[in-house]
């Protein structure tokens, strides 16, 4: 199905798919609203974007995988900094993205809401 070149394309894409919360199909099962990359003038893969709900449970759970620990155990510091990087992220414009950070991070999302407002007064 793909030469080596196109085997190497594949492998180096992957862990920005992962990143995501994508998927890589076959560029024959792509679908309208897929992105279909080519390599050397050749559809290669297609990639279904997540949507943007599933990506932030996505990208909770890469932050908890990378800090090696719940999020609800992190100390009130860690807690911001991770708020901090949602918001610069646009997780907050996800509709019920305060509610499922909260929920993440085991607080309220008035203590959400008081972290980001912390931030905009700084």
């Amino acid at each position: 199905m793909t030469g080596p070149g196109e085997e190497s394309f594949i492998a180096a894409v992957k862990p920005l798919v992962d990143a995501i919360g994508g998927e890589i199909l076959a560029p024959d099962e792509a679908g309208r609203d897929d992105v279909v990359l080519s390599w050397e003038g050749a559809d290669v893969i297609a990639v279904r974007l997540p949507q943007l709900a599933d990506s932030l449970d996505h990208i909770l759970a890469a932050m908890e995988r990378r800090r090696g620990r719940p999020l609800a155990e992190l100390d009130r510091r860690s807690k911001q900094e991770v708020v901090r990087t949602l918001e610069a992220r646009g997780a907050f414009s996800v509709r019920h993205g305060v509610e499922t950070v909260a929920g993440a991070l085991g607080v309220s999302r008035f203590t959400v809401y008081n972290y980001l407002n912390r931030e905009k007064d700084a």
